[in-house]
């Protein structure tokens, strides 16, 4: 049996798109949590009870913890009971060199998560739990605890300790949270709570009781760290069917918006539509952890992967064809995020192929991103020009549709007209012609939809 804890002070590592939201929710709880990042800025908005990202609801739960007293942050972990691990886990490429053994595989990159881990070793105590919440390969949660015992000699940890009781909890527990409803599902969502040993599942499991409505449900850690990757491998092998009939449907010149909405009149089928590839950090990214766990075994995995990233390099070949038949052409990209209303650029398809754009040098390019003050530096080094959408379709000659925004949905379908549209959301058939409410075309679940 674990030692029971009254779990009131967490410390949270990480303050991004999970962490800071999980960090609120814990705070609205009656938890005393302090948050922990390297960036400045984060810290410095979050003790000013405002938000670095967009999220819906959740500057105003900040700005009641903070002034609460509940919510702090601060650039060094501070001791607590609980330690939550909410930090990126990106991939990296292997060397030309390994690349072959492993099929051109990217390659999880641990620094973060084992950066963070060595920053509250200092401070961990006997009974304490700590929780990975970073979506991870699997084996990640028992490299964490081996990373703990290099460190801290004095402590037993769960993947060493045998028939002795730990001295620390440690568990996975991934986050499955969609962008836009982060608050809500944070609360309400089943939780898949993987613990090194039994003890670790209870300590870990009563720890989430504490916010979450959703059933906890025990697991072993390998298993709930396979369960996310899984569910993410699951839609992105569902969006590149979608992707693979949108190059079909171009080759045979057919429309592939129609084909699906016939198609998805069959009572067992459920196509997504398609898009300009897949973004976030978590479908673009999270199949490849399995995919280099077992790349013999993940073919489907694998080539559903390749699909969806050479989607945006298409799209680009497209958009580069329609420009090449006007003088110094001008080309409007709206949308820059990876899915709609949101501000979160990582892996964005619609950032990969502006950037692409933007590479040849040959075009005007206009960004039209509601939901950020200034372009990426990556973008605006290359001369692209962040505009509203009224100037950017006055202006265009091209437009390529990366994202379908609400704005958008809610334009004028006049001003699109006399314009080479490069449509990769779907998103013109929906439009009224009044410029009111978009039509309702009865479609499935788009891909910037999913995360």
């Amino acid at each position: 049996m674990y030692r029971k804890l009254p779990f009131n002070r967490v410390s949270v590592v990480g303050l991004g798109y999970i962490g800071l939201p999980t960090a609120a929710v814990l705070a609205a709880s009656g938890v005393n949590v302090v948050g922990v990042d390297i960036s400045q800025r984060a810290v410095d908005a979050v003790n000013a009870g405002h938000v670095h990202i967009v999220e819906p609801g959740l500057e105003v739960l900040v700005q009641r913890a903070v002034r609460a007293g509940l919510l702090r942050a601060v650039e060094k972990p501070e001791e607590a009971e609980v330690y939550m691990i909410a930090v990126p886990t990106p991939f990296s490429h292997p060397p030309a060199e390994y690349s072959e053994t492993h099929k051109n595989c990217p390659e999880p990159d641990l620094s973060y998560i084992r950066a963070a881990a060595e920053s509250i070793t200092p401070l961990l105590k006997t009974g304490d739990l700590v929780v990975l919440e970073s979506t991870s390969p699997v084996g990640t949660t028992e490299q964490l605890s081996r990373w703990f015992a290099a460190i801290r000699s004095d402590l037993v940890f769960p993947h060493d300790a045998g028939d002795v009781p730990a001295d620390i909890n440690i568990a996975h527990c991934p986050e499955r949270v969609l962008p836009g409803r982060v608050l809500e599902e944070l609360i309400e969502n089943d939780r898949i709570v993987g613990g090194l040993s039994p003890a670790c599942s209870e300590a870990a499991r009563a720890f989430y009781r504490r916010f979450v409505r959703g059933e906890c449900i025990i697991t072993d850690a390998r298993t709930a760290e396979l369960t996310k990757l899984t569910e993410n491998a699951f839609r992105d092998t569902n969006i590149a069917f979608a992707n693979e009939m949108a190059l079909i449907c171009d080759h045979l010149n057919i429309d592939v918006w129609e084909l699906i909405r016939l198609a998805n009149r069959h009572p067992r089928v459920n196509i997504l539509n398609p898009g300009p590839g897949v973004g976030g950090h978590c479908i673009a990214v999270d199949p490849w952890f399995i995919v280099s766990s077992a790349p013999e075994q993940a073919r489907l995995i694998h080539q559903a992967r390749s699909v969806n990233d050479t989607r945006p390099a298409y799209v680009v070949e497209q958009i580069h064809r329609a420009a090449s038949t006007f003088d110094n052409p001008v080309v409007a990209c709206l949308g820059l995020a990876f899915k709609p209303d949101i501000d979160d650029l990582r892996e964005s398809p619609a950032m990969e192929v502006t950037k692409q754009l933007a590479s040849f040098g040959d075009v005007t390019l206009l960004a039209v991103e509601p939901n950020i003050d200034s372009l990426p530096p990556v973008l605006a080094a290359r001369g692209v020009e962040l505009c509203d959408l009224a100037s950017a379709l006055a202006r265009a000659d091209v437009v390529a549709i990366l994202v379908d925004h609400s704005a958008f949905l809610h334009a004028d379908a006049a001003l699109f007209t006399d314009k080479a549209i490069i449509d990769t959301r779907g998103l013109i058939p929906r439009l009224n012609t009044d410029g009111g409410n978009p039509t309702d075309q009865g479609s499935r679940t788009s891909i910037t939809d999913m995360v």
